[in-house]
């Protein structure tokens, strides 16, 4: 298997699970001899606590994980996040959407026809075109707003095919638009998932992006994203996620699965390797 630079980067809102378990470890064995890095998604400072940061680092190396140091925070980069907006609000496929959920959903109501995407529902376009003097006196009253990617706009800059490459299922090429116009920031935090994933990445040369299937369509916009800021180009593998008893993807809240909570069952790093077939 060829060196890689790969990631696990979870987010210390609550305990690490058995899925968390089967990321890292999934991680760590495609970094062959290349570098295995751990970066901290904790953009949400209002869910994010130390204590779970000092207990998922304890998780790993309890798996026998080690990683480079220092570990990235998301919270210590939000200047690199707004760079990368003015380079997209530069080339005019950034707008304030001032909606309120209950606005789009009143919205989406009205409509003869509701597009759905990866994550539900698109956002009808209600503040795409507001004039740019309307935009400017709500800001200036204060008024909440998240800003929202042009995707249309944005694939009229692209003038070339999009693909990407899935080591375990090969080649893709980017339908962006199923996503319709996301948020990539709001009035006071910076990036969403979407954009800080991909200047993180990038900014840690991150050759192989490891994670789970759930997220395999987010990569049609990520690869856009990347297009867009001028970034490297990496390789994704998506891996299989860990079920529980249901056939449902493990969650935070489901606290009998967390690794802190089978180590006090007596479970050993080795069942917990032999339960994740590593």
């Amino acid at each position: 298997m060829p060196a890689h630079t790969t990631r696990f980067a979870p987010s210390p809102t609550g305990w690490l699970h058995l899925g968390h378990a089967y990321a890292a470890l999934f991680a760590a064995r495609r970094a062959g001899d290349g570098r295995f890095l751990v970066r901290l998604e904790d953009i949400d400072g209002t869910r994010a606590r130390p204590e779970y940061e000092s207990a998922l680092f304890e998780d790993l190396q309890w798996l026998g994980l080690s990683w480079e140091q220092p570990v990235r925070r998301q919270s210590e980069h939000f200047d690199e996040y707004r760079a990368g907006l003015e380079v997209l609000n530069s080339m005019g496929l950034l707008y304030p959407c001032f909606c309120t959920r209950k606005e789009i959903q009143e919205e989406i109501a009205r409509a003869d026809h509701a597009p759905h995407g990866p994550d539900g529902v698109l956002y009808p376009g209600i503040c795409r075109t507001q004039s740019a003097g309307e935009r400017s006196e709500r800001i200036a009253r204060g008024d909440a707003y998240a800003l929202r990617l042009d995707v249309a706009k944005a694939l009229s800059l692209v003038s070339r095919e999009l693909c990407w490459e899935d080591a375990a299922r090969g080649s893709f090429i980017a339908t962006p638009a199923i996503f319709g116009d996301v948020v990539l920031a709001r009035k006071d935090t910076p990036a969403s998932y979407h954009l800080a994933v991909v200047l993180d990445d990038a900014r840690q040369g991150i050759t192989l992006v490891t994670r789970g299937e759930d997220l395999l369509e987010a990569t049609h916009l990520h690869r856009l994203l990347i297009e867009l800021l001028k970034l490297p180009v990496p390789q994704w593998e998506h891996h299989r996620l860990v079920l529980d008893r249901y056939g449902r993807r493990l969650a935070k809240r489901d606290n009998a699965r967390s690794l802190r909570a089978l180590r006090g069952q007596g479970w050993t790093r080795e069942c917990v390797l032999n339960e994740l077939g590593f």
